[in-house]
């Protein structure tokens, strides 16, 4: 995704900022300042961010947004996680110009990646963002839906409640009801058989009640190989007001998610075939060997007993037995009242359901391999027939509740607040035989030819803060203290691997995650009307990432050799910076710092029975990020105000402090470049029109933590058209078609996607062309 009217800058928008800075002085100075700069003009343009958001105004932290106008301008049917990806310090790499395909996500930020991110939607917080059992962001919004998407890149607010953060906090913030019936159809036709439609209905506001529906429906097949993706989105919303300042708000958001898989490998592959995938039909030959196997276990081989085995690499290659389910609905409910005049009190109850289940193919000598053990160990398995339907089921339930107080007394804003939350995760994975032994066959469900897992685990979390927020200096200088304690009580109950099954028997776990101080200090000082300095530094504790494949490790009987708890992980974020706004130029710019204490970094091994990266996490001890972001979006008034320039760059050294598992201390970390440039120019003549093209540098990077694997860095360029809106041709002005193309050169980069420890990748998707036709009502 390119958004266009980004609030960031390029080489020549820095040049602005720096240029603007020596000016401060006098414009301080001038005692009518004040008044004028009420009556100025700033950049305007119908798809440029407001100021206050984009660029996080009065903010003590380096804050950022993509904005309701923004998001508009974004393909149809594109994953809330890409929204990222134009934002200053954000590493975003996915699977597709959609990026909807969930095991192709990749972000870093300074020194954190996606499981070390907080997520937050309407005041709920996400919790895991692990396609298996988590709650990505991206299964929970569509773009149509969202007014704004706040980024705190270093250090979020302590009153946003995250048991996966260590600094950076993403909140998506939907739209309200609107006071007016009416609504929008949108329809989407693109490239690889895109299909999707988007409805709206708005009640309107009847007595102080007022509510909206929406379901979109994405239909596509994968870029590369064969397959398809099935998306259905339901969102709903009611509000009840009560008076001006106390209402109720319901939420409800349902996704229904059905995909293939497509494969990874390593950079050689897509050198051959860019466009490497699954197998759309099963081999002919080469891979069926006829055998007799005593199937039934009753010591007697007749003629039941004689099948046809599928034993080659290639019987193991077909797609339809690589697919990806999830359904998952969220229930939120919203409460805000204003107690007496200055104290308010914001209340968020919410519950997640979540169910869903992968299938990989396993193949019949590993297979047989695992099921010669378990049949020893007296487990009730049957002999493989050939390729096996490897299920992994998943499912559980979030309940939590998340309520503060704000009072304004004074020159003081003073908040404390409360979040708990109750999560059951439940996983299985089994091996079951089909028809035959065929990729094709169908699925004997009472044909267990082995079982690998069985548990729950369970995460009760308690979040406490409490925070104030001086005004100093006739309000010139804003101080905020805050801090923040985090509790989470983790247990684990039931088979974990193949060890628990074949030696152990089933465990149980528990391990305490609890951190009672982490402080965050920031001040921001308004310099004169146009310019901002901010400054911060936080304290952050989080639940190690991948805590359920971490505890699920069976090397031993944990009863009576137990494996130490992994330590929680700990960062110190430091920010400095400045921001401005000015009739032709916003921007902000902010040097950080970012030390680590018992990071977990994911390496990958290769699964035996999938060919796939398979992740594992290792202690990779003191870590360090540091750099700079920049950001803005100039209008030069030379143009007119119809052009105008928006972008952002960033560097960012991310490396290791301690050597761990043979990689050597100083090394940087994979998947983390140096230098990130998005950039883009939009043009708007007219009322009607508005034309974008932008571009995304990644520089270089690693695949591993030893430095020994680079990946060479690539541009990437997109463009949009939107025509629509007041014009002289009697084309009614509710009506918009919108043209997006992504990857408008067409550019080849094998190594888009990167499973970081191992050189397995995903390659960048080719030219896409999309239409959508929008019409309100």
């Amino acid at each position: 995704m390119r958004l266009c009217f980004r609030s960031q800058f390029g080489a020549a928008t820095a040049l602005a900022l720096i240029a603007s800075l020596p000016s401060m002085p006098a414009l301080a100075q001038d005692e009518d300042s004040a008044e004028a700069r009420q009556s100025t003009v700033f950049v305007t343009g119908r798809r440029v961010s407001t100021t206050d958001e984009a660029i996080g105004l009065d903010e003590a932290t380096n804050t950022v947004a993509v904005t309701r106008e923004e998001l508009l301008s974004a393909p149809g049917g594109i994953s809330g996680l890409k929204m990222l990806e134009s934002l200053p310090g954000f590493n975003v790499q996915t699977d597709g110009a959609l990026g909807l395909y969930e095991f192709g996500n990749s972000v870093t930020v300074r020194a954190f990646n996606l499981q070390q991110i907080g997520f937050v939607l309407d005041g709920v917080p996400m919790g895991r963002s692990d396609a298996f059992g988590g709650s990505p962001i991206f299964r929970y919004v569509d773009n149509e839906n969202l007014g704004s998407v706040v980024a705190s890149p270093g250090a979020g607010d302590v009153s946003l409640p995250s048991y996966a953060s260590l600094g950076p906090i993403v909140s998506y913030n939907t739209v309200d009801t609107s006071d007016e019936a009416g609504g929008m159809i949108a329809y989407t036709l693109g490239d690889d058989n895109l299909e999707r439609s988007f409805i709206k209905l708005e009640t309107g506001n009847i007595g102080g009640l007022s509510a909206y529906v929406s379901r979109s429906k994405t239909d596509s097949d994968l870029w590369r190989g064969p397959g398809t993706i099935d998306r259905e989105h339901i969102e709903g919303k009611i509000k009840y007001e009560f008076d001006a300042d106390t209402f109720l708000t319901f939420g409800y958001v349902h996704n229904d998610f059905f995909d293939y898989d497509s494969p990874s490998g390593p950079e050689s592959v897509f050198e051959a075939d860019y466009y490497y995938g699954y197998s759309p039909i099963l081999p002919e030959t080469g891979c069926v060997a006829p055998l007799s196997v005593d199937f039934n276990n009753d010591g007697v081989i007749d003629d039941n007993d004689y099948t046809p085995i599928f034993t080659g690499s290639a019987c193991t290659r077909y797609y339809e037995d690589r697919i990806n389910i999830r359904d998952d609905t969220l229930y939120s409910l919203n409460f805000e009242t204003d107690i007496t005049d200055g104290l308010t009190l914001k209340a968020t109850a919410y519950r997640e359901d979540k169910d869903g289940y992968g299938v990989s193919p396993d193949s019949y000598p590993n297979s047989l391999a695992i099921y010669n053990r378990q049949l020893a160990a007296g487990l009730d398995v049957t002999h493989p027939r050939g390729v096996q339907w490897g299920l992994s089921e998943v499912g559980g339930e979030r309940t939590g509740l998340v309520a503060g107080l704000e009072w304004h007394v004074a020159n003081h804003t003073l908040e404390a607040g409360v979040w708990y939350e109750d999560e059951d995760y439940n996983r299985t994975q089994q091996r079951l035989n089909k028809t035959n032994g065929s990729s094709d066959g169908n699925v004997i469900a009472d044909e267990t030819a082995y079982f690998r897992r069985d548990y729950t685990s369970v995460r009760e979390t308690t979040q406490l803060y409490i925070k104030d927020t001086v005004s100093l200096l006739d309000d010139k200088l804003n101080v905020e203290v805050g801090i923040k304690s985090l509790s989470v009580d983790y247990s684990l109950d039931g088979y974990r691997d193949y060890n628990d099954y074949e030696m152990f028997g089933p465990q149980s776990i528990e391990a305490e995650y609890e951190d009672n101080f982490s402080p965050m200090v920031g001040a921001v000082y308004q310099l004169t009307d146009f310019d901002q300095v901010f400054a911060s530094y936080s304290q952050n504790y989080a639940l190690p990432r991948g805590a359920d494949d971490i505890f699920s490790i069976a090397s031993t009987n944990h009863a009576t050799d137990p494996l130490p708890a992994p330590e929680g992980e700990e960062s110190n974020n430091y920010e400095i910076g400045i921001r401005t706004n000015r009739p032709e130029f916003y921007g902000s710019a902010a040097l950080f710092y970012t030390s680590f204490d018992n990071r977990l970094v994911a390496g990958s091994v290769i699964n035996p029975a999938t060919s796939q990266p398979e992740a594992f996490y290792l202690n990779a001890g003191e870590t360090e990020a540091y750099g700079f972001e920049l950001s803005g979006v100039y209008q030069p008034s030379v143009f007119n105000d119809v052009l105008y320039f928006d972008g952002n760059l960033t560097y960012n050294k991310a490396e290791s402090k301690d050597a761990f598992a043979g990689n050597p201390a100083g090394s940087r970390l994979a998947d983390s470049p140096e230098w990130l440039f998005t950039g883009g120019v939009t043009y708007e003549p007219t009322e009607w029109l508005v034309a974008n093209i932008s571009g995304k540098y990644t520089g270089e990077r690693y695949a591993d933590f030893a430095e020994s694997y680079e990946m060479e860095s690539y541009t990437v360029l997109s463009a949009y058209l939107d025509l629509g809106g007041p014009n002289g041709f009697g084309v009614p002005e509710n009506v918009n078609l919108r043209f997006n193309v992504d990857n408008l050169l067409d550019e080849e980069v094998p190594t888009a996607f990167v499973f970081a420890g191992v050189a397995f990748f995903r390659p960048l998707n080719p030219r896409t062309f999309q239409a959508t036709l929008t019409v309100r009502f």
